[in-house]
């Protein structure tokens, strides 16, 4: 297939981590990737120059502030016409931090709602048209706290739960034309603090039954799954979590 014949797939948050091994397990299996960036420009062009160097013109990277409804339809637009056509949406990118109750504020939870609820719905909503002419997908990125919340975590707990219900609601809405799933992760890669320090935690992979962290890996496979060997699957959030959440 010519670069402009091949499946395309939108990832937000895609410059590092998850979000770019999502890009690289995609690209991998013959998927041009639209790399989704906001504060990591470099990063996302660092990736973008790889997946090129592998297959010319096969990836790009798009900057954008999911917190402005503006810069969300403009990505939708430009990610769909940049090889005419869009096949996925993998709603990656979100913020994550504590937010205690006594001391939570608006600009908190504006934060946390707008990157893991808003920001989904409204780039769903824009893609929609793009995806029902391929008959695509679009995978959310939940979290295990979307059903128990996460101690210290209240906004962000509430925020992945609305996520979760926005992965069933527009399944539902959607069908037959556009698929909806969602992943939902438990320990996948230590947090990181301010400085992009990683925060390793002894007790926290005590907490874990299979012992370990699962790595970025685990989730671009689960939804490199979801969107090339389940066509008969929507609606459904798979958890990857090493078995975290039967410890709660």
């Amino acid at each position: 297939m010519t670069s402009s014949q091949n499946k395309v797939a939108l990832v937000t948050g895609a410059g590092r981590r998850i979000g770019a091994c999502i890009c690289r397990t995609l690209h991998k299996t013959g998927w041009n990737v639209v790399i989704h960036c906001h504060k990591s420009y470099a990063q996302a062009n660092e990736l973008a120059d790889e997946l090129n160097s592998l297959r010319a013109n096969s990836a790009r990277v798009i900057q954008a502030d999911l917190n402005l409804l503006a810069d969300i339809r403009s990505l939708a637009v430009n990610a769909a016409s940049t090889w005419g056509r869009l096949d996925a949406l993998i709603n990656n990118a979100s913020s994550f931090f504590p937010t205690p109750v006594e001391s939570a504020s608006e600009d908190q939870w504006n934060n946390l709602i707008n990157s893991n609820l808003k920001a989904p719905f409204f780039l769903s909503q824009a893609v929609i048209e793009a995806l029902r002419q391929t008959r695509g997908c679009i995978i959310n990125i939940t979290d295990i706290f979307s059903v128990r919340p996460m101690p210290g975590h209240s906004i962000y707990s509430i925020a992945k739960a609305g996520n979760a219900m926005l992965t069933k609601s527009l399944a539902l809405e959607l069908s037959p034309d556009v698929r909806v799933n969602g992943v939902a992760p438990g320990a996948i890669l230590w947090p990181e603090d301010a400085h992009g320090k990683e925060m390793a935690s002894e007790f926290k992979l005590q907490q874990i039954p299979l012992g370990a962290l699962g790595g970025a890996q685990t989730i671009a496979d689960t939804v490199r799954f979801l969107i090339e060997d389940a066509p008969y699957i929507t609606g459904e959030i798979i958890t990857v979590d090493g078995g975290r959440s039967l410890m709660q």
